[in-house]
């Protein structure tokens, strides 16, 4: 059974997958492998975004009145049936981006898969694939075995994280047909910033108000009635957001510096 529900998702992710890499190509006829492979990751990401975020609704609003108690079978049935999966199939999809978008680049190394196109990809993107691992081996152990049925609100929560994904993959995939410098990669970019910060910064502090008034506690007090682990735990989830949010809004600045002096850079890329 347990065989049957992994299954599920490593099925939906890799079979979406493959199926935009074989529709994209016949929409846009000019794209390279790289273009191809990125966007239908992209979409792929968004896909299962929205679909964490809404189920991220449902146990949120589902558990709100005993936020330590109360229990919602997707808390637990989501990760196995796609959570798990997506990680999986995001860090091969990750790597096949990579890949091909070197490839196409000319470098001599990516004319063939190999353990040093493997090592490239994985000191390229090292944040990105130790957040993966980490998820897989640390944090979905430990929300599917050692939480004693407690705490579907907070797994909930940390489904919400996912809401920014979609805005991200647009920008992305706006860039990619050229409309970079158009009203709605704007407006996108300011919806990233707005839902980064809000779902995968402000939410912690959220989360710790929470528990502080379930028990009656001020936010201050929440962190010294938590376990050291569980304190750990949200701190190295937390860490690379507050990281990948700076680096975001460094890159907001350039680009509104850039549209205020369209002429001082007419010839630097994206």
């Amino acid at each position: 059974m347990m065989f049957q529900v992994l299954a599920c998702g490593a099925v939906v992710f890799p079979g979406l997958f493959f199926a935009f890499r074989k529709i994209l190509p016949r929409v846009f006829k000019d794209w390279s492998d790289a273009d191809v492979v990125l966007v239908s990751e992209r979409l792929v990401s968004s896909i299962h975004a929205v679909m964490a975020t809404t189920a991220g609704v449902v146990i949120v609003m589902s558990c709100r009145g005993n936020v330590i108690n109360s229990r919602h079978w997707l808390a637990t049935h989501f990760i196995i049936w796609f959570g798990v999966p997506y990680m999986t199939y995001d860090l091969l999809a990750m790597y096949l981006s990579h890949y091909h978008r070197f490839r196409v680049k000319g470098h001599e190394e990516y004319k063939h898969h190999s353990l040093e196109t493997v090592k490239a990809f994985v000191h390229r993107e090292s944040l990105l694939v130790l957040h993966h691992i980490a998820l897989l081996t640390i944090l979905l152990p430990i929300t599917l075995f050692f939480r004693e049925d407690q705490g579907d609100f907070f797994i909930g929560c940390l489904f919400l994280t996912e809401l920014s994904t979609p805005f991200v993959s647009l920008g992305k995939i706006l860039i990619q047909l050229g409309l970079q410098d158009g009203w709605l990669h704007k407006y996108n970019g300011g919806m990233v910033l707005l839902t980064f910060f809000t779902c995968r910064i402000a939410l912690f502090p959220f989360m710790y108000w929470a528990y502080g008034r379930y028990y009656g506690i001020p936010l201050y007090a929440v962190p010294f009635r938590l376990s050291l682990a569980a304190n750990l735990g949200n701190s190295c989830i937390l860490a690379p957001q507050v990281y990948w949010f700076v680096l975001l809004c460094r890159k907001g600045y350039r680009l509104y510096q850039r549209s205020r002096h369209p002429s001082s850079s007419p010839t630097k890329g994206q």
